[in-house]
């Protein structure tokens, strides 16, 4: 039995490539000879531009920028040469990831995406000639406006003044928006945006009411910022005259989609379609006779281009069956198996503080692996048993 093992990091506790270290000693516990295959996977999240430099032999820069909270950290992002292009992967969460905001100070009205900004115009004092942004496992919920003025753009208040806009519910306070003074080489500049496409910045499905309480709003501040951002989107209109409040991917890592949509030359993609060009998965899914991936949490939301349901898609192209280890059962999760995924199980067995969750993933993992292949190993039996095979 071949076992490809694809999973995606388990956010705030381990990466993808430690997932599938102890996803394999699982599998080599149930049997040592076992043929297993790992393709860790990547989503735009955490990791992403230390993946795609060490896929592409490039290297890491690392810069003194502004965390979420406002706080003056060390960040990076990557840089590779292809067909003669100098291209930068910016890895939104280095810069403004839900990780680097504690937990005491989860309040995503007061966040910031600046020091994407200041990534992002790193990479162009760098003179690269293509950026490349990975969007996922924000910690912020500020429509963008962070990064958008580490960038040049001033927000005015009625008076005219600049409003220093240090997280979403500052927006409330904006009345016209300036691009006078926009760094000029972004228009240059071609920047490709890997991105969950479902995601959109307004409505009842809007990124303030589907992801404000994973970052710790109440219900009372999620209202604030969908007004917020409802009024964001006609001062955007006013400005550059595109309606981004419903745009596919416009509600990307809290609304840093529409702010690169409406004030860069950014094309946003769907993550899954960028990050295959990287990571070749399906001739791999393919020769398999058994997927297992990985995700921390499953739920009602992650048919919606969650890297689960991402490999499952392709599995199904070839009748290869699809099994999923994951932290959280959540909401809604059976609508998963609409999705291709034909089972999921919790690593976590009994009652547990997040605390001794995380210290006790690895562990967990692997005896969950284990115990999936037993269960699949019995199924073998019971079929050459009624086939006579």
């Amino acid at each position: 039995m071949k076992v490809v093992m694809i999973p995606s990091g388990f956010k705030e506790c381990m990466d993808a490539d430690e997932v599938a270290v102890a996803m394999e000693a699982g599998a080599k516990r149930f049997d040592p000879c076992i043929q297993t295959e790992l393709v860790p996977m990547i989503d735009g999240g955490e990791g992403f531009a230390k993946a795609i430099v060490a896929i592409k032999n490039g290297e890491l820069i690392h810069k003194r920028i502004t965390d979420p909270t406002g706080k003056q950290i060390v960040s990076h992002y990557g840089v590779y040469v292809e067909e003669n292009e100098q291209i930068a992967v910016i890895e939104m969460a280095a810069a403004a990831g839900l990780k680097l905001v504690p937990r005491n100070a989860r309040n995503p009205l007061k966040t910031t995406t600046y020091g994407v900004g200041e990534l992002i115009r790193d990479a162009l004092c760098l003179g690269v000639d293509r950026i490349m942004i990975g969007c996922g496992d924000s910690g912020t919920s500020d429509g963008g406006a962070g990064m958008a003025q580490a960038l040049g753009v001033r927000f005015l208040n009625k008076q005219r003044e600049v409003v220093h806009v240090a997280g979403g519910e500052d927006l409330l306070h904006v009345h016209s928006i300036d691009l006078s003074m926009v760094d000029p080489r972004l228009k240059d500049t071609p920047i490709d945006v890997a991105c969950n496409w479902t995601n959109v910045l307004c409505g009842e499905k809007g990124v303030a009411r589907v992801f404000g309480p994973q970052k710790g709003a109440s219900p009372e501040q999620v209202q604030l910022l969908s007004d917020a951002f409802d009024h964001y989107t006609k001062l955007i209109e006013n400005t550059v005259g595109i309606q981004v409040g419903h745009m596919p991917g416009s509600g990307a890592s809290g609304g840093l989609g529409a702010a690169l949509l409406a004030f860069t030359p950014a094309i946003l993609y769907p993550r899954f379609d960028l990050i295959m060009d990287f990571i070749q998965i399906e001739e791999k899914i393919a020769g398999a006779d058994l997927v297992i991936t990985a995700e921390g949490s499953i739920d009602f939301q992650t048919p919606q281009g969650k890297i689960p349901c991402e490999v499952a898609r392709v599995a199904k192209k070839y009748g290869i069956p699809v099994i999923v280890i994951t932290g959280t059962i959540g909401r809604g999760a059976e609508l998963n198996y609409e999705a291709g995924i034909d089972a999921y199980v919790s690593i976590i067995q009994k009652p547990s503080t997040l605390e001794k969750a995380i210290f006790k993933a690895p562990q967990w993992i692997e005896e969950s692996v284990d115990c999936i292949l037993r269960q699949v190993s019995i199924g073998m039996k019971i079929g050459v048993k009624q086939t006579g095979t």
